[in-house]
């Protein structure tokens, strides 16, 4: 097993062949449009933003997301893809985006999660009739069309309209499991960038700060690298918030020998997401009953680790953790959901796969190369204190690279006097 560092920096220049923009692009609407043809789909209609930004390499600014309907995209049959960008943004979109046709870029019909009101049925006839015209147009009228997001107006209007919708949902996340040499990249500089984050979070943590204060800062921070579009979270727990682990973080002040962890849930940079968990120990040296804790989900976490490569599965990998009554005297697995847990990164934080107990074991997936994911485990004593570390891992034919650096040997004692 070897420890995977990015190669390069994070802005283009001309001396140096960096990540593969155009390669990168091509790749993923090919792999989409595979997929696509392999479930017997003659277009897709896709509203989720990492699937928007999969085929077409569009940016959803933040006030857009969340909100399926506002932007969207379709891909149909062997043709570039359309972009249903919101209002006159398109004419922006022209400028940006070279590599999708003029005639592609159109505007949208939103009716924003039924907020519309009455005029939503109107809007979704518009909405639809739409993406007949497309589907016309590329030569793949009456075929299914696959939707990776659906509401109670689609559903009357696809039914009056006689719209032959299929899951479309399934082919892009088996599009999107497997990354290119582009992608992998991508996601060795989010380590990289994560790395940084953690060494920042030590350099900042001590006794008397907030939990939000040590958030604000970390995103502060994270917001000056080149590339970051967001940073949808940073986890900030302490003390008596770190088991269970609510994952959040509050006004709470850290003091003299409080367990900390940090979780970096998800810094984007250039679309590709971060899940990084450290744990620290502020003012003090951890206590050995403390390291005793961590030493067992170092364990797990390791162990979980050499269970990765191509050919195994997800239950190869889920049955490296105890169960959640062995763990924690828990009834069901579902009453510990994500404390021992596995999911895929890319362009969202829940790529495939997403290993756990409570299905890996029934229902195995394949581990594949070029997957990319994050493995993390926790344990703790309730309402004293907690730990949880993750690293996140490229699948190669031969070895498992490890794209996270920051030491994880131990818990990361900080400022002890």
């Amino acid at each position: 097993m070897s420890a995977g560092t990015a190669n390069f920096g994070m802005t283009g220049v001309d001396w140096q062949q960096r990540v593969n923009w155009d390669r990168l692009r091509n790749y993923r609407i090919e792999r989409a449009r595979e997929k696509m043809k392999a479930h017997g789909i003659g277009a897709m209609l896709l509203m989720y933003d990492e699937n928007v930004r999969y085929v077409t390499s569009t940016l959803t600014p933040g006030w857009n997301r969340l909100k399926p309907g506002l932007r969207y995209a379709m891909l149909c049959g062997d043709g570039a893809p359309i972009l249903f960008e919101q209002g006159d943004i398109g004419i922006q979109i022209e400028r940006h985006a070279p590599w999708i046709p003029p005639e592609n870029i159109r505007y949208s019909y939103a009716w924003i999660k039924g907020a519309a009101g009455p005029a939503s049925s109107q809007q979704v006839k518009k909405f639809i009739d739409a993406a007949k015209y497309e589907m016309k147009r590329h030569g793949v009228e009456g075929e299914k069309l696959g939707v990776d997001f659906i509401d109670i107006n689609m559903l009357k209007a696809f039914e009056s309209e006689g719209i032959n919708w299929v899951d479309g949902m399934t082919p892009m996340m088996e599009a999107r499991a497997v990354k290119n040499q582009d992608e992998q990249e991508c996601m060795r500089i989010v380590g990289a960038i994560g790395d940084a984050a953690h060494w920042e979070c030590m350099k900042f943590l001590e006794p008397g700060v907030t939990e939000n204060q040590v958030t604000a800062h970390i995103m502060q921070y994270l917001y000056n690298f080149p590339g970051i579009e967001d940073v949808e979270d940073v986890i900030v727990s302490s003390g008596p918030n770190t088991w269970p682990n609510w994952r959040n973080f509050s006004d709470r002040i850290i003091q003299p020998g409080d367990i900390v962890f940090m979780d970096l849930a998800a810094l984007t940079w250039n679309g590709y997401k971060s899940c990084y968990y450290r744990t620290y120990c502020v003012g003090a040296e951890p206590t050995q009953e403390q390291k005793d804790y961590y030493a067992k989900a170092l364990e797990w976490l390791q162990a979980s680790i050499d269970a990765v490569k191509p050919g195994a599965t997800t239950r190869d990998i889920a049955e490296k953790w105890p169960s959640a009554k062995e763990a924690w005297g828990y009834k069901e697995e579902d009453q510990a959901a994500a404390n021992l847990w596995g999911h895929g990164l890319g362009l969202a934080q829940y790529d495939p796969p997403v290993i756990s107990r409570i299905w890996s074991l029934d229902h195995p997936i394949e581990i594949q190369e070029g997957m990319v994911f994050a493995l993390e485990t926790q344990h703790g004593k309730p309402l004293e204190w907690g730990v949880r570390i993750e690293e996140m891992v490229i699948v190669h034919k031969d070895e498992t690279e490890l794209i996270t650096h920051f030491p994880i040997d131990r818990i990361m004692p900080v400022k002890v006097l």
